[in-house]
């Protein structure tokens, strides 16, 4: 009463609060009472009802394929169609050399282990198993519904069924085995075939002999049923090359030894030298080719489906199954890879298992992806390839037309040095007309003096040399050579262009002054471009002094060494570089020259630039502009 209270005085502040609230929390306690409700009821109904009672006899031993297969499979089978509660008991029929005595005491045993309640179904897999419950059908409960499966329909003995009988059998199809060898192995003429001793066992031998007369001239029968197992492991391993192996486990070898389970087939696997085929795909998966076999699913589906007919109530002696044929062809892949067998000579809708996967088919993403990235990892080599090339190629026009730049500009520096040359080649060529006259009269005085002809003509010879000189410069000037790397001393540079440049700046009344450091400054570089940059920088120092008196004018020209770096520097003393110009002095066509064309700074750091140095410009203190070239010395050998 306390709780119901309780329960009340929560439900109406429910109610007064929420309504809605209370009609849904209503909803689920009578879904949760319902359902309570329905489990109970299952359960009870359950519990009330007694377990059906299925025996299973299966042929030989417990592991004896292919039956265990079948056995195993049904059960499976069988409580996946029933929902009704079983109880399955196994018991296998192994029978030895006792006969009927034997068999007696197993009835005997199974009706003592049942007498309190008899079972509610029979179930006999295989034809050993078939055998001995239709001999014994009067004396293992008679009135007790029975179901014979996995049986072929020859060995079921059709005089003993009764009305409460039924049968799930199978046909093995002997000529379409055998078809079936010789078809995917057409070289095939022997077949070996591995079969036991016993009464059941000699009857498929019989059988097989009879059912392949049609096929003897075609292939050679080897019956190993007389051998015990041992000896047949020994002939499997000599076959002729031309062989195949048909593999019927065998019950019973001539020495009276069974061999159940998997051991058998597969010891006979690891030493034959053959292919091997099978009836019963129980076998297939382990050794076994493949082709069209009977099937344990098939057969235990069936035999299933008939047991819970059986067990819902129908009779069993009208439930008629015809009897089972083969399912498509199946083979196993690793066999076929063993033994050479082309999957082309398969029958069409064969189904091929095991079949291993390639790396492709396991790794398809990742070698995708390693390809993707090769391809893209190419793609990128070669554009960088292609654009190095593309690179190298303008690296090279822009050398060539930097090169022709500065041809040109020699051109323009040789015109604007033509009066200078002319000054220079007049006084070599008026001493030599000099020398020349005052030889001839000597030669017409009537005493002629050997002595001073001589030594006019070592003038002559002196001035004739002094004029070449002067040629030979200019040439070197105005030639036009290709970029060619050497050591050159830049010491020997900033001289011979101080050399050069030495008339100029007389006739422009200019002090030149040269200092060079004492130690050798080897560099990589073209003399003539480095000469013709040093040329420049001497040459625009005179033009910045040229409106200062003639007194003031002054060009330094100097060398230094900077740790692995050889320095020249071009200084004057004229009115410098308007400072928010120095960055741009070495633009092209930038110019502070009323008739400049703005080329000789740019075609200067053009130069340095390609011999990996560096140009710059400054203004000096008080008065003045210095240029600075800085290259990097050669490396000289060990």
């Amino acid at each position: 009463m306390a709780i119901w209270y309780q329960f009340t005085k929560f439900s109406q502040s429910l109610w007064r609060g929420r309504p809605a609230m209370v009609f849904s929390c209503v909803g689920l306690i009578v879904k949760f009472i319902a359902v309570v409700g329905v489990t109970l009821s299952i359960s009870v109904a359950r519990a009330s009802v007694t377990p059906k009672r299925v025996i299973v006899l299966q042929s030989n031993g417990q592991d004896f394929k292919p039956w265990s297969d079948y056995v195993r499979t049904f059960r499976q089978e069988l409580e996946q169609q029933s929902s009704l509660p079983m109880v399955i008991q196994h018991f296998p029929v192994a029978l030895g050399p006792g006969g009927e005595g034997a068999e007696r005491q197993l009835s005997a045993y199974l009706d003592r282990l049942f007498s309190g309640g008899t079972p509610d179904l029979l179930v006999a897999f295989g034809a050993p198993a078939a055998a001995f419950l239709q001999r014994h059908r009067t004396e293992l409960f008679p009135t007790v519904p029975a179901l014979l499966a996995a049986i072929d329909e020859r060995r079921v003995q059709q005089m003993r069924l009764t009305g409460n009988d039924a049968v799930v059998a199978v046909w093995i199809d002997i000529p379409s085995l055998f078809e079936n060898i010789v078809r995917v192995l057409p070289e095939t003429k022997n077949v070996a075939v591995v079969i036991g001793n016993s009464s059941n066992e000699g009857f498929w031998v019989d059988e097989i002999r009879s059912r392949l007369q049609p096929m003897k001239e075609r292939i050679n029968l080897l019956f190993w049923n007389e051998l015990s197992f041992e000896e047949i492991l020994k002939r499997a391993a000599v076959l002729p090359k031309d062989s195949a192996i048909f593999w019927i486990q065998p019950q019973v070898d001539v020495t009276g030894a069974t061999h159940d389970g998997e051991q058998a087939l597969k010891r006979l696997h690891a030493v034959a030298n053959a292919p091997i085929f099978s009836h019963d795909d129980a076998f297939f998966g382990d050794a076994i080719v493949g082709g069209r076999m009977t099937s344990v699913l098939q057969g235990s589906r069936a035999a299933a489906a008939v047991a819970v007919k059986i067990l819902g109530g129908e009779k069993a002696g009208e439930i008629k199954t015809p009897a089972l044929l083969y399912e498509a062809a199946k083979y196993d892949w690793r066999e076929l890879k063993r033994w050479g067998i082309p999957e082309g000579r398969l029958p069409e809708g064969s189904k091929v298992l095991f079949r291993q996967p390639s790396a492709w088919e396991l790794y398809r993403w990742q070698v995708l992806a390693v390809c993707s990235a090769q391809l893209i990892q190419t793609t990128l080599i070669f554009r960088l390839l292609f654009e190095k090339r593309g690179r190298v190629l303008a690296e090279v026009q822009a050398r060539q037309r930097s090169s022709e730049l500065a041809h040109i500009n020699r051109f323009s520096m040789a015109g604007e040095l033509t009066a200078t040359i002319a000054h220079e080649l007049n006084q070599p060529l008026g001493a030599i007309l000099t020398n020349v006259e005052t030889a001839e009269l000597i030669v017409k005085s009537p005493v002629i003096d050997p002595k001073q002809i001589g030594e006019i003509l070592a003038d002559i010879r002196r001035d004739d040399m002094r004029a070449a000189d002067v040629i030979g410069r200019l040439r070197t000037l105005i030639k036009r050579t290709p970029f060619e790397l050497k050591d050159v001393d830049l010491n020997d540079t900033a001289r011979e262009t101080v050399q050069f440049l030495s008339a100029l700046a007389v006739g422009r009344e200019v002090e030149l002054i040269s200092l060079v450091a004492p130690m050798p400054l080897s560099v990589q570089g073209d003399p003539i471009q480095l000469q013709q940059v040093v040329l420049n920088l001497i040459v625009n120092a005179m033009d910045a002094m040229s409106g200062m008196p003639s007194t003031e004018r002054r060009i330094k020209v100097s060398t230094s060494r900077d740790g692995s770096s050889a320095c020249l520097s071009v200084s004057d003393v004229g009115p410098g570089i308007p400072a928010d110009q120095l960055k741009q002095v070495f633009e092209p066509f930038f110019t502070t020259k009323p008739k400049g064309m703005g080329m000789g700074l740019s075609i200067a750091r053009t130069i340095v630039e390609t011999h990996s140095g560096q140009i710059s410009a400054e203004n000096l203190a008080g008065r003045g502009a210095a240029f600075h070239i800085t290259l990097p010395l050669a490396k000289q050998p060990k």
